[in-house]
């Protein structure tokens, strides 16, 4: 069938359509691929429900409207490989050195920043030089070093759920890379920079050969005062670097466009293992037009944290307690299996997130769509909780 750009545009239009930027996010494919690998995730609702898919940390929203322009106007060149497009793979590692007022020999690209992640635990680690990791965190990097090979250090999160650094710092010597995931997921905690800046440097005393991967995932969504990019750092300090997304904020997940920033000796060796041609035109189009819509993404940190504090109210009204998000999820205690949350909720049209071991038989995350979807999503919580529902539009 063919779609021209007024309609492909028609469709895309957030607040249109309730599928709209599914089209171009892919909501909820990641918890469906996750299936396979992570164990089950839920029945999914019959066909004819209007599923809210609030399983995969997405934008509900989807690309601004200026990236959808930019990729709409991408369809010509789709015959072209990206360092022959314009803008080419050169003008986004361009338009990203600009943002953070660095060179392009410190920027390096990927398909998402799960490339990044994996590609850092190949250059990185070894049979005898192990990733360090909280646990639970970011499985990308465990995962690849279970494919590899590598020995794996997990370091269970303190009491507020939140990295423990303390544990993480007694198990760096000799490590190849320590993952830091800031906020964590699925457990949506922060450090504050002075904390991020005191770990990094205890580690460069206790092994200075050991290279940090501080990802920034949920950077945007942060509203934590005591939390800043640690960009500055990795550019000041050798053997870190930051890995940043344009999946969350950007509402670019279907669309594979990542990054890393630091000093040229960790930048190359990641370069290494690029994968070639890894990002593609539209997304290119896409994230160099949102790199230039600062607009957009304040927008979308004030409307995710209104949500999300619309959404963790509830379960407090509830009697149920939240860890303290700084993410476009919540991780919440359920005092009760994840999964059969999920399988309840499922049969309502709600798909929340996957088992996240050892906090599997009483924690669930829940991703945060759109103010609609969360009120319709609560209503359908609290009758599964056995909670009082209202017929009010919002609390």
């Amino acid at each position: 069938m063919s779609l021209s750009r007024r309609g492909f545009i028609t469709r895309l239009a957030p607040g249109r359509d309730a599928h709209a930027a599914a089209f171009v996010a892919a909501r909820g494919r990641e918890a469906l691929a996750a299936e396979s690998l992570y164990g089950d995730i839920g029945e999914l609702a019959p066909p004819s429900t209007k599923e809210i898919r609030i399983s995969s940390n997405e934008n509900p929203l989807g690309p601004g409207q200026h990236a959808l322009d930019a990729i709409v106007g991408k369809f010509p060149e789709a015959g072209r490989y990206p360092f022959n497009s314009t803008p080419n793979e050169g003008a986004i590692v361009t338009a990203v050195a600009n943002k953070f007022g660095v060179k392009a020999e410190n920027v390096v690209m990927g398909a998402g920043s799960g490339e990044i992640l994996t590609n850092a635990v190949r250059a990185f680690t070894s049979s005898t030089r192990p990733l360090v990791t909280a646990w639970p965190s970011f499985e990308a990097p465990h995962t690849t070093a279970e494919k590899i090979g590598t020995p794996i250090k997990e370091i269970p999160l303190d009491a507020q759920l939140r990295i423990d650094i303390p544990k993480m710092l007694a198990s760096v010597k000799g490590a190849g890379l320590v993952f830091f995931c800031n906020p964590n997921n699925p457990t949506a905690t922060v450090h504050g920079a002075q904390a991020v800046s005191d770990f990094v440097k205890a580690v460069r005393q206790e092994s200075p050969d050991t290279v940090i991967l501080l990802d920034e995932a949920y950077h945007d969504y942060v509203t934590d005062p005591s939390y800043k990019t640690a960009v500055d750092l990795a550019m000041s300090t050798p053997n870190v670097f930051v890995a940043r997304t344009f999946s969350k904020a950007y509402g670019m997940a279907g669309l594979r466009m990542g990054y890393a920033v630091g000093q040229p000796a960790v930048i190359k060796e990641l370069s290494r293992y690029k994968m070639p041609y890894n990002v593609s035109v539209p997304g290119i189009a896409a994230a160099i037009t949102s790199l230039g819509d600062q607009a957009h993404i304040d927008e979308e940190r004030a409307r995710n944290t209104d949500v999300r504090a619309f959404t963790i109210r509830a379960f407090e009204q509830m009697g149920y307690k939240a860890t303290d998000s700084q993410a476009n999820f919540i991780f919440v205690d359920l005092r009760r299996p994840a999964k059969a949350f999920r399988d309840a909720v499922a049969q309502s049209g709600v798909i929340v997130g996957r088992d996240f071991p050892p906090y599997e038989k009483t924690h669930c995350r829940i991703s945060i769509g759109t103010m609609d979807e969360m009120q319709r999503a609560v209503e359908v919580f609290k009758r599964v909780l056995g909670a009082p529902t209202t017929t009010s539009s919002r609390q």
